[in-house]
């Protein structure tokens, strides 16, 4: 290789290597202002209406940003049961909404529906299972989350009927002002008793849980 070909491959690998350091740079700035976003703002992080589950006065508490039709979402989703089976006492997972997908707040609604009906788990784990069928991101058919819920055992006229109430339209508002101000910007993004993920990813949320699970043992 000659030194032309040689200074070219050298200027190819500092622009490659700026490039990636700026990216770094740029997510721990991001990272670094929502945990300080959020220490202003604890408040926000649970509200009285938000679902959970597992213990429901466990110590170590997951804040879970959540979109019914959000791929990664579904994919996450037997991690965070997993954890929660691992510490039945210690640990319980709070759902905030984050409905950023089109149509995502017509099932947001109808998880509340659920709710009323003591059917909320059963029917989360069935919108997720279809979630391939209705969360079409360019044509999403939130009818067949419903026929989804239906088969879940959801009662479904008496659902329809209950995501009309204000008092749903109500979560759905509060969510979504409280991820804004919490600069949540993509789903799902996850809290371990306030504090934000190192990276992103099913081993760093264990790993957190799991630190903050030691600490009671302490």
């Amino acid at each position: 290789m000659n030194t032309k070909k040689i200074t070219v491959v050298l200027l190819l690998v500092l622009v490659a290597a700026a490039f990636f350091l700026g990216i770094g740079a740029y997510r721990t700035r991001v990272q670094t202002e929502q945990a300080e976003q959020v220490r202003s703002e604890q408040a926000r992080l649970v509200r009285m209406h938000s679902p959970v589950l597992g213990a429901q006065r466990a110590p170590v508490t997951i804040v879970e940003f959540f979109d019914p039709a959000c791929e990664a979402c579904r994919a996450f989703y037997p991690y965070v049961k997993r954890l929660l089976a691992q510490y039945p006492d210690d640990v319980r997972l709070v759902i905030r909404y984050a409905p950023l997908h089109e149509g995502s707040d017509e099932v947001v609604k109808l998880l509340e529906a659920a709710r009323l009906q003591d059917k909320y788990q059963a029917v989360l784990e069935a919108v997720l299972a279809s979630q391939p069928a209705w969360a079409d991101h360019a044509k999403p058919n939130p009818a067949l989350a419903f026929k989804a819920a239906e088969q879940a055992g959801l009662d479904i006229e008496r659902a329809a009927q209950d995501v009309q109430r204000p008092e749903l339209q109500a979560i759905v508002a509060q969510d979504v002002e409280d991820l804004q101000a919490l600069k949540v910007n993509k789903t799902p993004t996850f809290f371990v008793n306030g504090r934000t993920l190192p990276s992103f990813g099913p081993e760093q949320l264990s790993a957190l849980v799991a630190e903050e699970v030691a600490k009671l043992k302490k």
